[in-house]
């Protein structure tokens, strides 16, 4: 028996990854929640380890593949844990349909098993030609596919009744899922004989919501009392796939075959005239706002289109006329660089892809200012060389970053309108009362940036050995998604490369963020003569829809001199 393992949820809106590394191989015997592949994504590298356990028969990725939630992995034989086994193998015949199905990619597949197991339940006399669709007894419902991707949701409201007589295509959950709420349809019809859920649960796709006595075969169509032969179930569309084509073709009848519905939507010539699963009171609100329903993508059972979804699809088109439509910047084709000499094309990393997406997003969204100063850093530099070894001890390196975190974290309490964020849709600026500030940090898959929580609550030399830390864990590959959120500023210290200044992007959605460039010797005019003073450029970038022009010069100011005379922060800040 093979059991298969798919790639699980990886945390909140990361839906796939960069497989780095398959850590094993066909024939290997692995165990639950040993590690089985290195995964890449948009905000960290992690390893996903299996939860299923048995010798390896398959493996369907390889490394450099890009990975979905949900995508079948690999599989095992002899699995101790994982997916619910076929019904025919788990039990005997006449138990199986007490069995969770296996997911299928689509509606009319699903439906198909589910008919198949219905017929299993009945014995060998529902499998006869002759035999009518009501032998079949007492039979299961269970929740059906939902969407691409959608697993599961959240049971809002039971609309039947035990005792209470259903047919086929009628509501009988009200469900709510990420994507949208929707009523789901029953595809089985009968009295209802006993509700295995309530609201209130998370229910998830394939499991059991109530059996039924009495009940008519959903292989038939519906109003038919005739029987129907092994083929011609398995021929008939899936309750579902019915009532969207008939809907989608004006039909007012409940008694169109559905074979007919079936035959009329295969014959629409072109995509863009394709019909699709919605309710007429949905295609009237996508005509009367200008939506072609047709490029409406549907989160219902068998991508149904729901008025959420049009909604939603709105939103996506004026959030793409807000951006240019751009994504990671390019708003026309690219050129073919090849008739020009040799190319070569390599895929975006998960964390450039990120970046690109990101950065274009912020770019766009904040209407980002510049300025420039410059600090005298020679007495701080010459205290932070004097205590160096302290923070070596604790296993930190005592830098200038260290010290600007500190810094920073003071000014933000001076002036709190740099760590707030602006909400647009409510028309309110959200002032954060932490100072967890971000560093961005130079890897070999590009930028990331983890976060110092609690800035202001430690001194200079625990801030030194947690940045080293967390710098070490970014170019380890070792930073999970937490370690990046939740940042109120950011800093950006390119002196160790070089350059004299620079204008940093701010990190949407916080609306500041201070690039520090490299610190050189200068001869300064002071007390009447020329001095050596080590000069640190610093750019402070704002979102000028929150701060004017005259604060970010009060702020540069007060950093500038915080770091020339340190015993500003305890006396200020």
């Amino acid at each position: 028996m093979s059991t298969e393992f798919r790639l699980p949820e990886l945390g909140e809106n990361i839906a796939k990854g960069d497989l780095v590394r398959v850590l094993v191989s066909v024939g290997d015997v692995i165990s639950k929640d040993q590690s089985v592949i290195e995964l890449e994504t948009e905000k960290a590298t992690l390893e996903v380890p299996s939860s299923v356990g048995g010798k390896v028969e398959s493996i369907l990725v390889k490394p450099g593949e890009q990975v979905k939630v949900g995508q079948v992995i690999l599989t095992v034989s002899d699995g101790a844990q994982g997916a619910a086994a076929p019904a025919e193998e788990a039990k005997p015949p006449a138990m199986a349909t007490t069995e969770k199905p296996k997911p299928k990619t689509n509606g009319a597949e699903a439906a198909k098993d589910t008919r198949s197991a219905r017929q299993e339940s009945a014995g060998p006399e529902a499998k006869a030609p002759s035999a009518p669709p009501q032998a079949v007894g007492t039979v299961e419902f269970r929740l059906p596919e939902l969407g691409e991707n959608v697993e599961k949701g959240d049971l809002l409201k039971v609309l039947v009744s035990v005792g209470d007589v259903i047919s086929q295509e009628q509501p009988v959950l009200e469900l709510e899922t990420e994507k949208a709420t929707l009523e789901v349809p029953s595809s089985v019809s009968g009295r209802v004989k006993q509700i295995h859920v309530k609201a209130g649960e998370k229910v998830k796709v394939g499991q059991l919501i109530f059996t039924l006595e009495g009940a008519a075969s959903p292989g038939a169509p519906s109003g038919e009392g005739k029987a129907a032969t092994p083929e011609k179930a398995a021929a008939t569309p899936a309750p579902a796939t019915r009532r969207e084509a008939t809907e989608a073709l004006g039909q007012s009848s409940a008694e169109a075959s559905a074979a007919t519905a079936t035959q009329q939507a295969a014959a629409v010539p072109s995509a863009d005239k394709k019909l699709v699963p919605a309710a007429p009171s949905v295609r009237r609100m996508a005509r009367e706002l200008g939506v072609e329903i047709a490029e409406v993508p549907g989160s219902g059972p068998g991508g149904r289109i729901s008025v959420e979804d049009v909604k939603a699809y709105i939103k996506g088109l004026n959030t793409k006329r807000r951006e240019g439509g751009l994504r990671m910047g390019a708003s026309v084709p690219m050129p073919d660089f090849s008739r020009w000499g040799a190319v070569e094309r390599e895929s975006m990393r998960a964390v450039r892809r990120a970046t690109a997406s990101h950065l274009s997003h912020a770019w766009v969204t904040v209407p980002r200012v510049t300025q420039h100063d410059r600090a005298d850093i020679t007495q701080v530099d010459r205290l932070r060389k004097q205590h160096s070894q302290k923070a070596e001890a604790q296993g930190g390196k005592l830098t200038i970053t260290a010290i600007a975190l500190k810094v920073v974290a003071s000014a933000l309490h001076k002036f709190p309108q740099f760590a707030a964020s602006i909400d647009p849709e409510r028309e309110e600026i959200i002032y954060k009362k932490y100072r967890h500030i971000g560093v961005a940090v130079d890897t070999d898959r590009g930028l990331l940036v983890p976060v110092l929580r609690d800035v202001d609550q430690k001194n200079i030399v625990e801030l030194s050995v947690e940045l080293a830390q967390m710098a070490e864990k970014a170019r380890n590959r070792k930073l999970a998604p937490e370690d990046m959120e939740g940042g109120v500023f950011s800093i950006s210290n390119l002196g160790g490369i070089g350059g004299t200044s620079f204008t940093p992007i701010v990190n949407w959605p916080e609306v500041a963020i201070l690039g520090m460039s490299r610190s050189t010797l200068e001869p300064v005019y002071a007390d009447g003569q020329f001095q050596p003073r080590l000069m640190l450029p610093l750019s402070l970038s704002y979102d000028h829809r929150l701060i004017d022009g005259a604060d970010a010069a009060r702020f540069l100011r007060w950093v500038a001199e915080a770091l020339e005379q340190p015993f500003l922060i305890s006396f200020e800040g």
